[in-house]
């Protein structure tokens, strides 16, 4: 496969790209931010690896521009911020996943695999998803409720679209995480707790009709029974 490695720090990059050569990868470095979206800019890869803190253009506004140019190419974002607002953050830029620094290759690998594998599984032939009066077009990446659009981040819709495909079932916060992050989050953080409620609030602005429950100590459902 072949990896932008976009990095400032030059231990780490040196040991991200002695790690990935040796496992068959082939690796392009970038120490800054321009350097890494000129080159990105330039030539095809198959993942995009970048730190948060990088000089120039900030890892996190980098992430935003890699991913309106380039859609399809997963981006596993590093970085020594390791707080949930940093994650949430993170993740809302476009990465497709985030890794905490100090971090051990094997796990580097792991992530690697799991946030490729998503990316080139089977997708689901069905263009739309309907629950109720909540559309999901997942060609125009668009949701609906009583036909008004809902502006939604990439990860509120796949969590939406997971709570979709898997209606009127208690769903763990162990289930979420792993299936739309593809990455099961340390205990004590309340990632996917901060992207329901964030969802709730795009999607559920009728009190009457509310679509997203919680299941106290059991996780979350998308039902119209309440």
């Amino acid at each position: 496969m072949r990896i932008l490695v976009i990095e400032d720090e030059p231990k780490v990059s040196a040991f991200i790209r002695q790690g990935l050569e040796e496992s068959g990868h082939t690796v392009v470095q970038a120490f800054d931010g321009a350097m890494g979206k000129k080159i990105a800019q330039r030539d095809p890869f198959e993942l995009i690896i970048l730190d948060v803190l990088l000089p120039g253009i900030n890892g996190q506004d980098l992430c935003r521009d890699l991913r309106r140019t380039h859609p399809s190419v997963p981006i596993l974002m590093l970085s020594a911020l390791g707080t949930t607002d940093d994650k949430v953050s993170g993740l809302d830029a476009g990465a497709d996943d985030y890794l905490v620094k100090p971090f051990e290759f094997n796990e580097l690998l792991a992530r690697i695999r799991s946030i490729t594998r998503r990316r080139s599984s089977a997708q689901d032939t069905a263009a739309r998803i309907v629950f109720g009066d909540l559309e999901l077009d997942l060609n125009r990446k668009m949701a609906l409720r009583s036909g008004e659009k809902i502006p939604l981040t990439a990860k509120e819709f796949a969590l939406l679209e997971y709570f979709m495909r898997n209606p009127d079932r208690v769903l763990s916060r162990a289930e979420i995480s792993e299936h739309v992050w593809d990455i099961d989050f340390e205990t004590g953080t309340n990632v996917v707790d901060v992207y329901v409620k964030l969802l709730r609030k795009k999607v559920d602005h009728d009190p009457a009709h509310r679509l997203i429950h919680t299941r106290v100590g059991l996780g979350y459902m998308l039902s119209q029974e309440g």
